[in-house]
């Protein structure tokens, strides 16, 4: 008995064999908004002028070439009738005169010898077809004709009761040779068409990739000053709204800044306060213990102004990263660490400047703190800049990589408590790199400790 199941299973397979033809023509088809633009415009034009052109080709072209060939028949007709009804000078030249006068058309009559086989067929052979029809259908004699062997005569033999009758025609005279002119003005007219439609639509995408690039610049924390709205109303919009947008974060960011600066100001004023105060105390172990609370609250509290201030004001500026590295590597050696740097490509980047050597030093100051060897690698490509910090310390659990990049996080059974920190160290690292567009991830290093990888757009 059949069941729904088997009149379902072969429409579920038609289904997925169509979603599977047009996931074939999707990857097939131009990524790009120019290209798939240039296509809409194209793929119309070319329909219409396939459709044309076979109408033409069916219609205008065939019927012109068998009027053609219809006329020609019947002039070799009528000097068929001429030779066979009335009698000839010994020459023929009577007949051949009036066949060039009269018909345009060089003749000879041949003795009855077999015609010649038949030659191969033209692969476009309207002329071929149509005039032999004609001639089966008005003469009924055999014949054999050639229309490739000269290109500009047709040549024809019909076998007569007595003799083989030789035309030769004009191959206009026979077929509408002058038909390709409107091929060509055709083609002509479409691609003066696709000129101006690709010199249009590059007016038309430049404002969107403008946009793409001021957005993509913005994004890496570069300076968009110069960007206009240009182009159609529906871009110009996004371009406003960007712009809005961008004024927007702008003005949260400064009014941000300018509240941690107010905070920070109090924040040091008290400070100093407890510091005088103690100071005029004088010495004691208690004494002591509290100066060196009040200096780690003044250290946690610059470390968290810095995470919270962010690169907020610097401009982008090129930088050697080679230079950098070296600087990293010299501090690094001087807390009695070893440090390794290797890069290659362009060592020139655009970034900013202190905020990212602040991502770097935080990065190598960490696997200095855990590792006794540190290893800085980069690599420059065409579009990333790829930073690799090696060190040989206990490295990071691998379900914990990820929760130490949240502020004042601190994994105190995988590392040692008293190796110092407030937990912002990575948290400012990954906040610098994704204001330039980028990330960072942690993995295993090959050393035995861990990685942390930095790439960002250049």
């Amino acid at each position: 008995m059949t069941s729904i199941a088997d009149f379902a299973r072969p429409a579920r397979a038609g289904r997925n064999a169509w979603r599977w033809f047009w996931r074939q023509v999707a990857n097939w088809m131009p990524k790009g908004l120019f290209a798939r633009s240039l296509l809409i415009i194209i793929a119309p034009i070319v329909l219409l002028q396939a459709v044309v052109a076979f109408v033409f080709m069916e219609r205008h072209w065939n019927q012109v070439t068998a009027r053609l060939s219809e006329a020609v028949t019947q002039e070799i007709a009528a000097i068929i009738d001429i030779y066979e009804s009335y009698p000839q000078d010994p020459e023929h030249e009577t007949l051949v005169r009036i066949a060039a006068e009269d018909f345009g058309l060089g003749i000879s009559i041949l003795p009855p010898d077999p015609l010649p086989p038949a030659g191969p067929k033209p692969f476009f052979s309207l002329l071929d077809r149509t005039l032999s029809e004609e001639i089966t259908r008005q003469i009924g004699r055999p014949f054999w004709i050639d229309t490739v062997g000269k290109s500009n005569l047709v040549e024809i033999r019909i076998k007569l009761d007595d003799a083989v009758l030789r035309v030769f025609a004009r191959r206009s005279q026979a077929y509408a040779s002058n038909s390709h002119i409107f091929i060509v003005w055709m083609i002509g007219t479409s691609l003066v068409l696709l000129a101006v439609a690709v010199a249009f639509l590059r007016n038309q995408i430049r404002p969107i990739l403008t946009l793409a690039e001021a957005a993509d610049s913005f994004g890496k924390g570069r300076d968009v000053e110069d960007f206009r709205p240009r182009g159609a109303r529906e871009v110009r919009q996004a371009a406003l709204a960007f712009l809005e947008m961008k004024r927007r974060i702008e003005r949260q960011i400064e009014q941000r800044t300018t509240m941690l600066a107010g905070v920070s100001h109090d924040l040091r004023t008290i400070l100093t306060r407890f510091k005088l105060e103690l100071a005029l105390l004088g010495d004691s172990a208690e004494i002591e213990m509290m100066t060196a609370d009040v200096d780690e609250m003044q250290r946690m509290l610059e470390e968290y102004m810095a995470f919270a201030r962010g690169d907020t004001g610097e401009q982008p500026e090129s930088v050697d990263i080679l230079m950098l590295f070296e600087t990293l590597k010299s501090e690094a050696e001087r807390s009695g660490h070893r440090a390794t740097v290797h890069f290659s490509g362009s060592p020139m980047v655009t970034v900013r400047p202190q905020a990212f050597k602040r991502c770097l030093a935080n990065l190598v100051d960490n696997a200095c703190r855990f590792g006794t060897t540190v290893r800085i690698a980069g690599v420059r490509g065409d579009m990333w800049l790829t930073v690799m910090i090696d060190d040989d310390g206990p490295g990071i659990p691998e379900d914990m990589r990820e929760s130490v990049f949240k502020p004042f996080h601190r994994l105190d059974d995988s590392r040692n408590r008293d190796s110092g920190g407030t937990g912002l160290g990575l948290a400012i690292a990954r906040d610098v790199v994704r204001s330039h567009g980028g990330d960072i991830s942690l993995s295993e290093s090959p050393m035995g400790g861990l990685r942390a990888t930095v790439r960002m757009p250049v």
